[in-house]
Parts: C-alpha cells; structure tokens; sequence
C-alpha cells in the first residue's frame, strides 16, 4: 500500500490574494506632559544651610559670582527677575535693569570680601517707590543661611528667657521647701504651738471668754495674799522707783527675800 499524504483542510477565505491578519488592541500612552513651574523657596527655612566644596574649589567667591553661586541654593527663586538677565547673558545684579522690572528679585545689601555677602529679596510694585523687603539671605565662609525674622527672634529671645524665669522659681521654691523642712525638724515645738496658734478659730476663743467669765461669776473672790515672814524688810517705794543704774554707787544690797517661799525662820544677832 502506498502511503497517503495527510490532507489539509480547506481555506475558509475563497480568495488566494488575501491572508488573514489578527488584530490586536494597543494602549495608547498620553502624550507628554510639560514639566512642572519651579517651585518657589519656602520662607522658613531657617533651620538648613547650604554648602558647594567643589563649586567654592573651582571658582573665586567674589561680588561678581556670588550670585551665581546662590542660584545653586534652594533658596534661590527660579521665576525671579534676576533669572530672565541671566537668560539674557546679562549679569544678574545690574541695577539698571532691575529697576525698569517688577517682581521678585534679589539685590547684594552687603560686601565684606571674602567672608560676608548679605543678599536680600524684595518685590517691586508699580505703586510703591520703594521696594518691600521679604527675607534676607547671607553667605558666610561658603556657607548659604537664612536670617530669621525679627519677629521670629523677639518669639525665641522671650520663649527662652520664661524658661529660665520658671526653671529659677521651680528651684528657688524647692529650695524653700528644704529650709522649712530643716527648720521643722530642729525646731518642732515652736512649729506646733505656731500651727496650732494659725489654727485658731475666733468663734472658739469667744466660746471659751464665755466660759471662763461664767466661772468667774460663780467663785467668790480670791483669797487675801498671805503676811510677809518675821524679819522681812519690804523696799521703799523710792528705792523701787529707782533703775538699776542710780543704785550702781551705792552700798550692795541683799537679795530681795520672797515671800510667798518659806525661807524658815529669821536669823537675828546675838546680843551680849
């Protein structure tokens, strides 16, 4: 038997010329978008510095690129007016076209070559003659910072001196607090009969005058004083009278006797 060949199945397209093609779908990308407008420096930002050792290697830092070197900070604001002279070829801090421009632009205040360079930024208006100062920036040894506000130093300049305002009261009550303590310790008594004294109450010192005077009423009177001893000498009301200091030159005198004590009976001399 003779081999067959395997039959092919039939094509559905009755024309020869044309050829089947699958189509497939495609996902079409949006066409690009423009980049973004720079944004603009925030106005707190105090708290970074900026610093470019290679750039500060290769070029001098002078009044003439001072600017430029700013530029690279991210303080500097792209849309200001000293940006369009520079894309000019015309030099950044001219003067002379600064003023014929409105907006935001940037303006050397200050040289000290090589160390100090003050730029400060300020907006013109066609109104005003006068340009409005907004932040003021400085170059220091290389480094790019920030000056604060003078509101913002008056605000930590105050904050600081309430903190050592309450941290010397704090201390200062906490060494009172000691010396009290120490002195309750030594003298316990004295604070006792001082705290019970505080303590008092009026309504009660009227309760017990009260009292007191009931009994009074009630009690006959007190009893006579009793007689002086045998031998006892009273002073003379003159004498009494007299201080300490008139009797200084007289002749010493014996010690008064009390009465009240039993001092036994009187020695009297003896006569012959």
């Amino acid at each position: 038997m003779a081999a067959r060949t395997p039959m092919l199945p039939p094509n559905p397209n009755p024309n020869p010329n044309l050829t089947t093609t699958t189509t497939t779908t495609q996902t079409l990308s949006p066409p690009p978008q423009p980049p973004p407008p720079p944004q603009q420096p925030g106005t707190d930002m105090t708290g970074i510095c900026f610093r470019d050792q290679l750039w500060l290697n290769t070029y001098p830092l002078d009044r003439n690129l001072v600017f430029d070197y700013f530029a690279l900070s991210p303080f500097y604001d792209p849309t200001c007016n000293n940006e369009q002279l520079r894309m000019n070829n015309i030099h950044p801090l001219d003067e002379g076209h600064l003023s014929k421009m409105m907006g935001t632009e940037y303006v050397l205040s200050e040289v000290k070559e090589p160390n100090l360079f003050v730029i400060r930024k300020q907006k013109r208006d066609p109104e005003k003659s006068i340009p409005a100062a907004m932040l003021t920036y400085y170059v220091l040894d290389g480094s790019i910072y920030q000056a604060p506000q003078l509101s913002n130093v008056f605000a930590s300049r105050i904050g600081r001196s309430l903190y050592y305002i309450s941290k010397a009261f704090s201390i200062a009550s906490s060494k009172l607090e000691k010396v009290g303590y120490v002195e309750g310790e030594s003298d316990g008594a004295a604070a006792d009969v001082k705290a019970s004294k505080e303590a008092i109450d009026l309504k009660e010192v009227k309760r017990l005058d009260h009292i007191l005077a009931s009994l009074q009423r009630k009690l006959g009177p007190a009893p006579p004083p009793p007689m002086f001893p045998e031998g006892y000498i009273p002073p003379h009301p003159s004498e009494a009278e007299n201080g300490p200091e008139t009797q200084q030159g007289t002749e010493p005198r014996l010690p008064v006797v009390d009465p009240i004590i039993n001092q036994g009976p009187s020695k009297r001399l003896r006569t012959e």
